[in-house]
């Protein structure tokens, strides 16, 4: 996806943000943050997918040509590791799963499984529509596409399984980003947007709102296309991670509790 098709759909996308999930925002809870620590991130990272594992980051970045998948240290931002993809793709989403990393891009309908540990390539699958990110729950790998559905793929096969469709009081909710499962939920920012859904993975519905609006690069408009996108969470240190595309810092952050409760 290239920066000036970025700009070219951001009032659209945004438009269509507010009609898909704007009005039903006000009615589920909505979750404010804090920030424990902040660590240094590269600034020409595009991040598209991210995720903790033993102690560092995992991170793919996008734009033809720019793409990767990379491990980074993350005390200091340093990579450690690095292999770039195919130049022709834009690079999306990545999980882990059993000695692998998954990798997809956006609209080529292929996808690439890696080495972990060396990054070396070891076989492609195929998907339909576009790939925006992925995630795992421990059974399954979850894709989102962008649209209002998460697919659950069969972690050796990567055949759809099932699928749900995300929805905030009934209705649909597009344009589902980078996902992370946190705590028997799936984490989904909304591109665009400085709000992270809550969704029950079981049916679909939104349970509420995280709310990053406030973070340093949320109140900047310098860079239209340097938007949220990266949620990571350390299940052993129970420490949850966010950034965005092209963003100084990875922010720590805990949940405040909830306002506008559901009754």
């Amino acid at each position: 996806m290239l920066i000036s098709i970025f700009r070219a759909a951001r009032l659209a996308v945004m438009a269509a943000v507010l009609v898909a999930c704007g009005p039903v925002q006000a009615e589920l809870p909505v979750q404010g943050f804090e920030v424990r620590a902040a660590y240094p991130h590269d600034t020409s990272a595009f991040t598209q997918g991210l995720f903790y594992l033993d102690g560092v980051i995992f991170e793919s970045t996008g734009l033809e040509g720019a793409s990767s998948i990379r491990k980074v240290r993350l005390a200091d931002g340093v990579v450690l590791q690095s292999r770039a993809t195919d130049p022709t793709m834009f690079g999306e989403g990545i999980v882990n799963w059993d000695g692998d990393l998954l990798s997809l891009t956006w609209r080529d309908r292929v996808g690439f499984r890696w080495d972990l540990k060396t990054f070396a390539p070891k076989g492609s699958f195929p998907y339909d529509g576009e790939g925006w990110a992925l995630t795992q729950d421990g059974r399954s790998i979850i894709m989102s596409d962008g649209t209002p559905s998460l697919r659950f793929l069969d972690p050796e096969t990567l055949k759809v399984t099932r699928a749900v469709t995300v929805t905030a009081d009934g209705r649909p909710v597009r344009n589902l980003n980078e996902i992370e499962w946190v705590k028997g939920e799936i984490l989904a920012n909304i591109w665009m947007t400085n709000r992270i859904a809550r969704i029950d993975p079981r049916t679909g519905a939104v349970k509420g709102w995280i709310d990053l609006t406030g973070l340093p690069e949320t109140l900047s408009q310098r860079d239209p296309d340097a938007v949220l996108n990266g949620i990571a969470y350390d299940r052993a240190g129970d420490r949850l991670f966010v950034t965005g595309k092209r963003w100084p810092q990875i922010y720590e952050i805990t949940l405040k509790p909830a306002k506008n409760p559901v009754p």
